[in-house]
């Protein structure tokens, strides 16, 4: 029979949706990401000890005070055992993921249980559903939505989806019919007949429902941590790969903890919403209440009491700090070798240990240069993509050109191959020295039953594994005596271990190097065939746009490579600190070889010189004005961030133009970006110039003119204005009174065109300009506003710049930096800096985008925002 192409079928039908559907899976992670985040900011707020009793304050009200002190107990424990951020990640994970559950769930069992026909439909999509691997959910899950939490609540939510239809329908289905008729019979509404009758009466089986759904969800949101869903589901899968019996017990009972607070919670809750259940509730209590004991261990609170103990213990954290708080976690960097200024790099690895000891390495090596390093583990096929959806920035483990041959081909146009950083690999099969007389592949025939007909294999999707199961075994006419046992690589060397001790004969997929053949005495079994072919090279990769993102960073990764006796050192010390202090380990290994640190991520050396100038100059407040123009917004509070990191203070100083020019000429004022000279404040200058400093432009030339939204038909210069005065309202909306620019229009430009006695140019400030413009712009009504180049409004509305034949208004200003007197003498290597201080139209566009976008209070926050898309300009505006 032919083979159906199934498989195929749906390559194809998955590769139309990304192509046709990006913007609605786009739309869908915006959404889940920020219920995620929204959730976890509120469960990571308090201190854990904080949270925990609010939590046993919830099941002392819904449950009894026994339920209360156990679950204060079980999450004190899981705070004991420094899994509390993951606890509240997974939680999160869950309640996302169960609302989203509900939300699509309750109103489909409602469908069904009013509908036959619904409900036939939907019987073999909820059996397919409950009954496919739930891993298999993943799949699309990581090409639709990505790496990270977004696929793993996605997954859950498919696979969660069935209780919840199913117990909806069949509790609504329970309700007693008569019931429902009795309700019809006095002219009840359907809807009122659902929301009143059948849905508080099949409250306790939603519930059930819901409880499900929960116990799902937790299953679920574990196998997530194999794409990188991150929480306990990440500590359970890093556990599982690296063989790590601690983290995975303490990983399992923290699940269990939070699985059990979870099912009593929902199954208490439950019981209160029911009418049926709160009888029952009451029956118990009245049976309890004879016996001392069972009082008051099974006593509750009223709801208010338990409200109120809530809400203390909210505003006692808040009272005493316990919110938010600082982040002692994050090692604080010279400015000298602050490189990253805070940037995160995201890197992802697979649990093989030359992966392992390079990515911690290098995480180490970004923290040390000021970046964030974010590392997660994650199955071979899920870092890929995650890498080619440009997720992950970075990986330092790609075996090329065979091991990971598939992945390259399927993903290797959206990466960015950083280069090779070790260049002798080898590919093997290999087994103990005591195994007399197996030397060659050759060697194995005839002797599966001594091997027990099994060769130990690694993680499936390896490229090794892929050439021992097709091509090295034929080779040899072994692949009918022996099978490769699917695994990981920690469990590959924990049964090397268990039979080496043992002195048992065992093959194992292995490569070179590694640190085991300086463990164990082992025989790599020769090759004659070469059916391994060339050995790989071990690359670094990045996503795509990651050099132009971060170019000094490839740039170290470019350079970057180890020796076998480096990188086997590091693998043994590792290996020697044990699992979870792989940094501990790193940073053992470089104090042990000084000096490599700084050949791998080297950072320019400072001058002493300017270090020396620069502290002197430092040690002096710089008193600074600005005016809100939007590009001395936008040059003021850049030069605020660049030199706080300088160590420069800034007390920023709001003036008008006039009483600025004042204040900087008699010394009271240091510096201000945002001079318009020659011509906008010629006034300003050829008064005070005497005691001013003209440091130099740093943008130039600029234009000023009059602006016309584009609607406006028929006004292309300023002759066009003539007779159209009654359309405009006989005005042009104006800025500050008192500019260059204001008295040119009023007292040249104007006159010259002959429209000086047909408009009034109304005196106001740039902001209300703005208003005035968004405004008429908005009812697409005529209007004319002073305005001048550069500016945002010209990325932001249709505009016609009015044009000047006749250059009243003169030729561009530069836009310089003016200082006072002494300045020169006060800031000599700051005066340096300025002086070569440009920016171009991309650069200010982008800036003065990045400001206005942020919104007015937010100035500071959007200038790191665009320092970030612009690494290295601290460098470039004050170099050391």
């Amino acid at each position: 029979m032919p083979r159906l192409p199934l498989g195929d079928w749906v390559d194809s039908a998955v590769n139309w949706l990304q192509d046709n559907l990006s913007w609605l899976f786009n739309a869908v992670s915006w959404l889940v990401n920020h219920l995620y985040d929204w959730i976890f900011d509120v469960l990571s707020a308090p201190q854990p000890l904080l949270l925990a009793g609010i939590f046993a304050v919830i099941a002392w009200w819904l449950r009894s005070l026994s339920a209360g002190v156990l679950a204060f107990i079980g999450f004190a424990l899981i705070d004991s055992i420094e899994l509390w951020d993951h606890s509240m990640q997974t939680l999160s994970l869950v309640l996302v993921a169960t609302v989203l559950t509900l939300v699509i769930g309750v109103p489909l069992g409602i469908w069904a249980a009013r509908s036959k026909t619904v409900s036939q439909v939907f019987r073999p999509i909820l059996d397919f559903m409950q009954t496919m691997p739930a891993m298999v959910y993943l799949i699309p899950g990581v090409i639709f939505f990505g790496v990270g939490v977004v696929p793993g609540i996605i997954a859950t939510i498919v696979f969660a989806l069935p209780p919840g239809v199913r117990m909806t329908e069949l509790g609504i289905r329970q309700v007693d019919e008569e019931l429902v008729e009795a309700a019809d019979a006095f002219g009840t509404p359907p809807r009122q007949t659902l929301l009143r009758v059948q849905l508080p009466l099949a409250m306790q089986t939603i519930m059930a429902g819901v409880t499900q759904n929960v116990m799902l969800a937790l299953s679920m949101v574990v196998i997530a941590g194999m794409v990188g869903g991150g929480g306990l589901g990440g500590d359970v899968f890093q556990a599982i790969g690296n063989v790590n019996i601690g983290l995975g017990f303490e990983a399992g009972i923290s699940i269990v903890i939070v699985a059990i607070y979870l099912d009593r919670m929902t199954g208490a809750l439950g019981q209160q919403v029911s009418p049926l259940g709160r009888r029952t509730l009451a029956k118990a209590r009245e049976m309890a209440s004879g016996v001392a004991g069972l009082k008051v261990w099974n006593h509750r609170p009223q709801p208010v009491v338990a409200l109120v103990g809530v809400v203390v213990l909210a505003l006692a954290a808040g009272g005493i700090g316990l919110f938010g708080g600082s982040d002692s976690g994050t090692a604080k960097v010279a400015d000298t070798q602050n490189v990253g200024h805070g940037k995160s790099v995201s890197i992802g690895y697979i649990p093989w240990d030359e992966g392992i000891a390079t990515t911690y390495l290098w995480q180490e090596l970004l923290q040390e240069r000021g970046y964030k390093a974010d590392v997660r583990q994650y199955d071979a096929g899920a870092l890929y993509q995650g890498q080619a959806n440009g997720q992950i920035d970075l990986q330092t483990d790609s075996w090329l050109p065979t091991t990971h041959a598939a992945y390259w081909k399927k993903y290797g146009s959206k990466l960015e191959d950083m280069g090779k950083w070790y260049d002798q690999t080898s590919l093997e099969v290999s087994v103990p020295s005591y195994v007399k007389g197996v030397k060659s592949m050759a060697d194995l025939k005839g002797k599966s039953k001594e091997f027990g007909g099994r060769i130990i294999g690694i993680e499936p999707s390896a490229g090794e594994m892929g050439l021992l199961k097709t091509k090295v075994l034929k080779a040899y006419g072994l692949d009918k005596e022996y099978t490769v046992t699917d695994g990981s690589t920690p469990s590959m060397l924990s049964e090397l271990k268990r039979d080496y001790q043992a002195k048992k004969p065992v093959a194992v997929v292995l490569w070179s190097p590694h640190w085991a053949y300086s463990t164990y005495k082992l025989t790599k079994l020769a090759d004659p065939k070469n059916a391994w072919g060339k050995g790989d090279s071990i690359h670094a990769l990045a996503r795509k746009g990651f050099t132009a993102d971060n170019p000094t960073v490839a740039g170290w990764l470019k350079n970057f490579h180890m020796s076998e006796t480096q990188l086997s050192s590091l693998e043994a010390e590792i290996q020697k600190a044990g699992k979870g202090h792989e940094l501990d380990a790193v940073k053992t290994w470089l104090k042990a070889n000084p000096g490599q640190a700084g050949k791998w991520a080297p950072v320019p050396k400072q001058n002493k010189a300017v270090a020396a100038a620069v502290a002197k100059e430092a040690a002096r407040p710089l008193n600074v004005a600005w005016f809100p123009w939007d590009e001395d917004v936008a040059a003021t509070y850049l030069w605020k961030e660049v030199l706080a990191k300088r160590g420069y203070t800034m007390n920023l100083k709001q003036f008008d133009v006039g009483p600025m020019y004042a204040a900087l000429s008699r010394g009271q004022l240091d510096v201000q970006f945002d001079g318009w000279l020659p011509y906008t404040q010629k006034p300003y200058w050829d008064k005070y110039h005497q005691d001013l400093t003209k440091i130099g432009y740093w943008y130039g030339p600029t234009s000023l003119e009059v602006a016309v939204p584009s609607y406006v038909k028929g006004v292309k210069t300023y002759s066009d204005l003539k007779g159209k005065g009654k359309e405009f309202g006989n005005r042009i909306i104006g800025i500050e009174p008192g500019t260059e620019e204001m008295n040119l229009l009023k007292h040249k430009v104007l006159p010259t065109y002959g429209v000086d006695k047909e408009y009034k140019v109304v005196d106001g400030s740039t902001p209300g300009m703005l208003a005035e413009l968004k405004r008429d712009y908005a009812q697409k009504k005529p209007v004319a506003v002073v305005l001048w180049s550069p500016h945002w409004a010209y990325s932001t509305y249709k505009l016609t710049k009015l044009a000047d034949p006749q250059k009243a208004f003169g030729s561009g200003d530069k836009l310089t930096t003016v200082a006072s007197k002494k300045f020169p003498q006060q800031y000599p290597q700051l005066t340096k800096w300025l002086k070569n201080f440009h920016m171009s139209d991309a650069e200010l566009g982008g800036l003065e985008s990045q400001i206005k976008k942020a919104g007015t209070g937010h100035e500071e926050d959007a200038v790191k925002a665009w320092m970030a898309k612009n690494p290295g300009i601290v460098d470039k505006m004050a170099p050391m």
